[in-house]
């Protein structure tokens, strides 16, 4: 069954990476240490909140040659951000350890779902420029 793309809340990386950076937010981030407030604490927060912004602020250039493909570029470095970032909130604290390694499942799999469709979205962008219908003009139309 084929599913409709019509906004970035349709994307399932979008919804997973949104989820998750909730999770975090609420559940992980207040149980860190106040030493790491200006240290992990506010890189865990910043890159886990980056990948759905990034996600939704690159389909709206998806339009542009490459403006979609850096988006989503930048959303997997967010994600391996965050999965480093878990990790040390994981070894380091022994926070939340069964969370951590769920939330680090959802960002393993949100990283490989952003380069696949990164991938799609590039052969789908030349399919299209190859298909598209020449127009004519005359001297008239200018």
């Amino acid at each position: 069954m084929k599913k409709y793309i019509r906004s970035f809340r349709d994307l399932d990386v979008y919804q997973n990476t949104y989820k998750a950076s909730v999770i975090i937010a609420t559940k992980i981030l207040p149980r860190l240490p106040e030493k790491e407030r200006y240290d992990l604490v506010s890189q865990l927060g910043r890159s886990s909140k980056a990948i759905p912004r990034l996600i939704a602020e690159g389909f709206a250039k998806k339009h542009q040659k490459s403006g979609f493909r850096k988006y989503l570029d930048d959303a997997m470095a967010e994600c391996n951000e965050t999965i480093v970032s878990l990790e040390q909130t994981k070894d380091i604290y022994k926070i939340e350890v069964e969370l951590c390694n769920q939330l680090l499942e959802v960002y393993d799999k949100s990283a490989r779902q952003l380069y696949k469709l990164a991938e799609v979205w590039d052969s789908f962008k030349s399919r299209r420029r190859k298909t598209m219908p020449k127009i004519e003009t005359s001297s008239d139309d200018i």
